[in-house]
C-alpha cells in the first residue's frame, strides 16, 4: 500500500468516528459542542494538509520515475577519436650473425668477422727430407664493417690479423643503380666460381689447387657488374694487391654466367678470361702446397722465370638439386715469355660431388657463386644441424714447353657439420699423387704420394 492510500484511509476513519459520536454528545454541555467544532476545524486543516502531501508525493514519484529512465538508458557516448599509428623509429636493428643497424634515408651498418682454426697432419715419404707431421694455423681471423649509404652507395672494409700479420682483404666503395653495380677499391677479381665463393662456404679445407698456384689474389681496381634474370656479366681493370703497390703491373678480366632455375634445381654455367701485364723486369712463379695451408712445403714448383704477360681462360659449371650438388672447372694459363722462348700453358681444374645426409638441407647459391648453407633443423632449435659429405678430384699441371714444375693429382674426401648457420666443423682427407716433384725420394724418384688430414673449426658473423 502506498503512502497516499494509508493517509487517506486514516482520515476517513477518524471522520467517521467523530460523526458517529455526534448524537450522543448533543445532549452534553455547550463545552462539548465547542470542542467538537474545534476538532472539525482541525480535521479540515488535516485534510487540506493531506491533500498537499499527496501532491508533493505524486511529484516525488514522477521525479523518481524520470531518474530511473535516465539511469536505465544512459545517453550515447561520443565516439573515440582515431588512434594515430606509432611513428616508425629512426633506427632498426636486425640480427644476421651480428647486429645490423638500419636508419632512415638508406643508411645501414653491420660489423663482420670470421675465425678459422686449422690443424692436421702431412705425411710425405721420409726420404724426401721434408718437414711434415703435425701442423696447425689460424687460417683466417678477419674483422670488418659493411653497409649502405643514401643514394645507392655502399662500403665494405675488412682486415685479416691471422698469426699477427695485418693485411687488408676487402676495401670497397660501391654504387648500385638497378641491375648495375660499380665497385672501386680492393676486392676479388672476376675469375672462377671456386675463387669467388667465400672461404666460409667452400666444401674443402682449401680451394682448388690452381686458384692458389696461379696467384688469384685481391687487387686494387674498378669493377662493373650487371645482373638481370638468369644472366650475370662482370668485368674490371686492376693493378696489384695493396701490399705490392706501387708497380706497373696491371690486369683486366671478364666473366659471364648463365644461372637458370630448372624446377627446384639450380644450374650454373660460366666462362672467364683474364689478361695480366707483368711488371717490367720481374719474374713469375707457380707452385702449390699439398692441400693444407699450415705446411710450407710445395712439392710442385716452376721456380722463377721471366715473363712479359699472362693470358688465362676458364670454364665453370655446377648443378644443385635438393641434397645433391656437383661442380667442375677447368682453367688454362698461357705465359708469354720474352725473346724467342717457348710459351708454356699450364692447367688446373677439379670435379666434385656432394650430398647432405640430413633431411631438407641443400647447398646455398646466390649471385653466380655458392652461398651460405642454412641447416633446416639447427642445433638450439631441437635439431642436429646439417651433415654433408663431399668427394673431389683436383689436378694441377705445371710442366710445359721446357718449364718443369711437376703435376699434382689430388683425391679428397670431406665431412662437414654445420650446427647453425654461423658455425662449421670440417674434416678433410687428401691423397696427393706427384709426378716430376721437385723433391726426389730415395733413388731419385720424383713420383710418389703424400697423405694429408686436416680439420677446421669455423665461426663467422
Amino acid at each position: 500500500m502506498t503512502l497516499r492510500a494509508r493517509a487517506t484511509g486514516s482520515a476517513l476513519a477518524f471522520a467517521f468516528a467523530c460523526g458517529w459520536a455526534q448524537p450522543a454528545l448533543a445532549q452534553d454541555a455547550p463545552s462539548v459542542q465547542e470542542e467538537l467544532a474545534a476538532m472539525r476545524a482541525e480535521m479540515a486543516a488535516m485534510a487540506k494538509r493531506i491533500e498537499t502531501l499527496e501532491g508533493e508525493l505524486e511529484e516525488a514519484e514522477n521525479t523518481i520515475e524520470a531518474v530511473s529512465v535516465k539511469v536505465a538508458t544512459p545517453p550515447p557516448l561520443d565516439p573515440l577519436p582515431p588512434v594515430a599509428p606509432a611513428p616508425k623509429p629512426d633506427t632498426e636493428v636486425t640480427w644476421k650473425g651480428a647486429p645490423e643497424i638500419s636508419g632512415t634515408g638508406g643508411w645501414s651498418f653491420k660489423p663482420r668477422g670470421r675465425l678459422q682454426y686449422d690443424a692436421g697432419i702431412v705425411n710425405a715419404p721420409d726420404s724426401t727430407g721434408r718437414d711434415d707431421g703435425f701442423g696447425n694455423d689460424i687460417r683466417r681471423a678477419r674483422l670488418g664493417i659493411a653497409g649502405d649509404m643514401p643514394g645507392g652507395f655502399g662500403y665494405k672494409f675488412e682486415i685479416d690479423v691471422a698469426n699477427s700479420d695485418l693485411a687488408v682483404t676487402d676495401a670497397i666503395i660501391s654504387y648500385e643503380a638497378g641491375d648495375l653495380e660499380i665497385m672501386v677499391g680492393q676486392f676479388n677479381n672476376f675469375q672462377s666460381l671456386e675463387e669467388l665463393t667465400s672461404s666460409l662456404h667452400t666444401t674443402f679445407i682449401e680451394r682448388a689447387a690452381y686458384t692458389d698456384a696461379f696467384n688469384f689474389i685481391r687487387r686494387v681496381g674498378v669493377g662493373v657488374q650487371y645482373g638481370s634474370g638468369d644472366v650475370l656479366l662482370q668485368g674490371g681493370v686492376f693493378t696489384d694487391n695493396m701490399d705490392r703497390l706501387s708497380n706497373d703491373a696491371w690486369s683486366a678480366n671478364g666473366r659471364v654466367v648463365y644461372m637458370p632455375k630448372i624446377g627446384d634445381s639450380q644450374l650454373h654455367l660460366g666462362a672467364t678470361v683474364n689478361y695480366r701485364e707483368v711488371d717490367p723486369g720481374s719474374t713469375v712463379r707457380y707452385r702449390q702446397r699439398p692441400l693444407v695451408a699450415f705446411t710450407g712445403e710445395r712439392f710442385i714448383n716452376t721456380g722463377n722465370f721471366a715473363a712479359d704477360s699472362e693470358f688465362s681462360y676458364g670454364v665453370e659449371g655446377a648443378f644443385i638439386s635438393g641434397p645433391f650438388h656437383a661442380a667442375a672447372e677447368g682453367y688454362w694459363r698461357q705465359v708469354n715469355r720474352p725473346m724467342a722462348l717457348a710459351d708454356p700453358t699450364f692447367f688446373g681444374g677439379y670435379a666434385e660431388v656432394g650430398y647432405f645426409l640430413t633431411k631438407g638441407d641443400t647447398r646455398g647459391y646466390k649471385g653466380g657463386k655458392f652461398d651460405r648453407t642454412k641447416p633446416t633443423n639447427p642445433v638450439g632449435e631441437g635439431g642436429t644441424g646439417s651433415v654433408q659429405i663431399n668427394a673431389r678430384y683436383d689436378r694441377l699441371d705445371l710442366s710445359d714447353n721446357g718449364v718443369i714444375g711437376g703435376t699434382q693429382d689430388g683425391f679428397f674426401l670431406s665431412l662437414i657439420w654445420k650446427p647453425t648457420d654461423w658455425v662449421l666443423f670440417l674434416a678433410n682427407y687428401g691423397r696427393l699423387e706427384y709426378d716430376q716433384a721437385v723433391f726426389p725420394a730415395a733413388g731419385g724418384d720424383t713420383s710418389y704420394g703424400v697423405d694429408v688430414v686436416g680439420v677446421r673449426a669455423q665461426i663467422d658473423f
